[in-house]
Parts: structure tokens; sequence; C-alpha cells
């Protein structure tokens, strides 16, 4: 996985490992008893939500917790709803957490047929954000930010994990379908697509061009592909929007153009599983399907200190119960044997300088933790450009200290969020 130059000096290469060609079916995980989905609006009181326990929805019906709500979720399947409760995700997220005993054989919601007949932006906002690769259509209305490009990304943004790319192997007619309908629904934005430099053939067909990147990390994530592919650096602290570009998963395009076509709201999410051996394997499970039933049917075991992540080595973030559902955006899950887990540390830092020169922005990471440590946080962003990273986990890799620094960094980057907020609150 890591290729270092013999001269110690030089960047290490860290190369993304491409699918298997041809690509093999992926593992369908067996539908669960129950599905938890999530929905962003925080839970009040159980007197506050119309959405009760014991009501039936059906697949691929719009699920509103108030009616005339804009927030809600799609239902991947039929079923009866079992729990309406909170659910507190990272870094102060509040959410709604809807529990669905499934019915296998139950009804389908006919309301999206409309959708798929005549697409609107509005309705494929409202029915398809939430399927696979979670599409951010909502960035293309006209009250959000001026978006020029859209960016269809057949790059994967870690390591090990091969998702996209897999997707632009095996599913190109469902992609190329996804970009028609973004034609018609955003007739003004220029489309064009990005996959590795080594696949960039065979794309000529699909109705908009294809640009090629680097395959080695940290290429595959967006504020690099817009640097390296386009031109456009995004400034510090902004995101890729900002600079008027919305990056579609190759994944999201393909769900766009499968529920179109077949006028039903696809909602199966395709994962690379990583097991402790760093095999992968690409599996298809319904949104909403517990971690517990993709390991048993992959054969995988945790045992009591093994690691269960959410993404890739270098940004993946570790859950803590195999309950968590499959999300919209759940490209990844790695399972790290106890004896393999990278343990963090409060050694101090020995000033080796492996952070700044694997750095891809150049940030001063050895003078920048020194600041989050001590809970600088405004010091840390003003004078070492704690807003210029790009948060690609290269400088935890390699830190001979075992120091967390992008766990660090990202903590900085909340805290600021959340002091801002604050004062913003009190003027």
């Amino acid at each position: 996985m890591i290729k270092r130059s013999f001269f110690g000096l030089a960047t290490p290469l860290f190369p993304y490992d491409p699918p298997p060609r041809p690509p093999a079916d992926p593992l369908d995980i067996p539908l669960p008893e129950t599905i938890s989905l999530y929905i962003e609006k925080p839970f009040e009181s159980v007197s506050a939500v119309k959405l009760k326990v014991g009501e039936r929805v059906h697949a691929g019906q719009f699920v509103q917790l108030m009616p005339g709500d804009a927030e809600g979720t799609v239902s991947p399947v039929a079923g009866r709803v079992t729990a309406v409760e909170p659910y507190s995700g990272d870094f102060g997220r509040r959410y709604t957490r809807l529990t669905i005993a499934a019915e296998p054989s139950g009804p389908q919601d006919d309301a999206f047929a409309a959708v798929a007949a005549e697409p609107t932006l509005a309705g494929l906002t409202r029915y398809l954000s939430d399927c696979p690769g979670a599409p951010p259509l909502h960035l293309l209305d006209e009250g959000g930010p001026e978006i020029d490009t859209i960016v269809i990304s057949g790059m994967d943004s870690d390591l090990l994990m091969a998702t996209s790319q897999y997707v632009m192997e095996s599913r190109v007619e469902d992609v190329k379908k996804g970009i028609a309908v973004l034609k018609q629904v955003a007739a003004e934005k220029h489309i064009v697509g990005v996959v590795p430099r080594d696949r960039i053939q065979g794309y000529g067909h699909m109705g908009c061009e294809f640009l090629a990147a680097d395959a080695s990390h940290p290429a595959g994530m967006p504020v690099k592909i817009m640097h390296d592919v386009f031109g456009r650096t995004v400034p510090a602290g902004q995101r890729v929007e900002d600079v008027g570009a919305a990056f579609f998963p190759a994944e999201a395009v393909a769900a766009i153009g499968r529920s179109v076509s077949e006028a039903r709201v696809e909602m199966h999410k395709l994962i690379t599983v990583i097991d402790k051996q760093g095999v992968t394997r690409m599996v298809s499970a319904v949104i909403g399907t517990p971690f517990s039933a993709i390991l048993a049917a992959c054969g995988i075991t945790l045992g009591a200190r093994d690691s269960l992540i959410v993404g890739g080595p270098m940004t993946g973030a570790a859950v803590y119960s195999t309950d968590h559902p499959v999300q919209a955006d759940t490209d990844a899950l790695m399972v790290q044997d106890s004896a393999d887990v990278p343990l963090s540390s409060d050694y101090p830092c020995i000033n080796c300088g492996e952070c700044i020169r694997i750095c891809p922005v150049h940030v001063p990471v050895n003078m920048l933790i020194r600041f989050l440590e001590a809970g600088q946080y405004e010091t840390a962003a003003e004078e070492y450009d704690l807003h210029c990273c790009i948060e690609c986990g290269l400088c935890s890799f390699v830190c001979p200290s075992h120091i967390p620094i992008f766990q660090y960094i990202r903590l900085g980057k909340y805290e600021l969020e959340r002091i801002k907020a604050l004062e913003a609150e009190n003027d």
C-alpha cells in the first residue's frame, strides 16, 4: 500500500486499491428484521412527533416526523414503525432515529413514479437525497451557493475503498442514465466526470467529458480534485461548493439513473468491506441495515478489542455498536484486529518532521498540534493554518509518537465553529 522512496526526504506514495477486473458481483445482504433511519431533525418530545409507533409505512414513502416538514427521509422498506427516538451523532449532531420492522412483501409507495415521469430538481431532491451516495441535489437549488460545475467522482477518497471505482466499472449504464437526468434538471450546469488516470478509457459515450486524476491518496478527495484537475484552489475554511462545484459520487449518479428509469427509489447501498486481513469485497445492503448483519454475512467476528471503522484507514471513524446502520454515504466498513489497532499516546512530539514532509498542503503540522493539544484553537487557526488542512489523515499515519493529529484537527475545527455559533447567539 505504501511506496516510499529510497531517499528518506521524498514524499511516500499511497496508491488507491482498484476493484478487480472484471468486477465480481457484490454479496447481497439479506433484508434484516429491522432497519434504522436518521432524520436530520432533533427529537424534541414524543408529543411533538406526529409519526407514531405502530404506524405503517410503504417502501419508497417519504417519511416526515410532522406533516409539512421539509426534513424527512425515504423508507427503503415497507413495515411498521417500532421506535421514534433521539439520537446524538459525533460533534454535537442531533437526529431523530426511526426504527422500522421490515415486511419483505409489503406495499410500494407510488408517489415517486410521478416524479420519475417528469423529473424536476425539487422532486428529485425530496426523494433521492438519501439514496445511495447521498446526491447533494440541494446544492443545485437557486437559493444555495452559486454552482457552475457538477463533478461526477469515480474516485474513492480513502485507501482500501473501491466503491466509486466499482460503480464506474460495473454500473456504467446507470451512471449514463443519471447524467442524462442531471442534464435535464440542471441544464445550465457543466457536468464533468473524474476517474483514476489508469482507468480513463471507455467513457466517451457517457454524455459528458471525463478527466483523469492521480490514483494515490489524497488525490481522490474533492478539494484535491478541484486543485489538481480543475485548477481551482478551495480557500482555507471553505468547501468545494464555495468555489462553484457540486460533487456527486458515481454511485449517487447511478442511483439517480436507476431510480428514474425504473420509477422506484433505489435504496441498495454498495459497501467495500475490509476484513482483519485487509481483504476487500463488495456487498450490497438496504440502507438502514445494521452492521451486524453485514459482518455475519461476511463471516467476520468481532473480538473484545477489535475496531469497527466506517470508512478507510486514513479518514475513517470508529463506531462502538454493531447496531449502527448503513447510511446513504457509508462507502466502506473496515474491521481491525486488536493486535493491529494503532494505539494513540500522550508521548510528546519528537520533531522528526514526517508530518510536515507528507502534508499535501504544507501545513506546519508540528506547531499546529502543539496549540490544538493545549486547546488554543484560535491561535491554531490564525497562525498555524488549521483551516488549510484538508483532513487526509496522512500526518497521523506517519507520526512515530502516535499522536492522534487527525482527531485533534477535527476537534479543533468543530470547537471553533461552536464558539462562533455561541458568539452569534450572544450578539
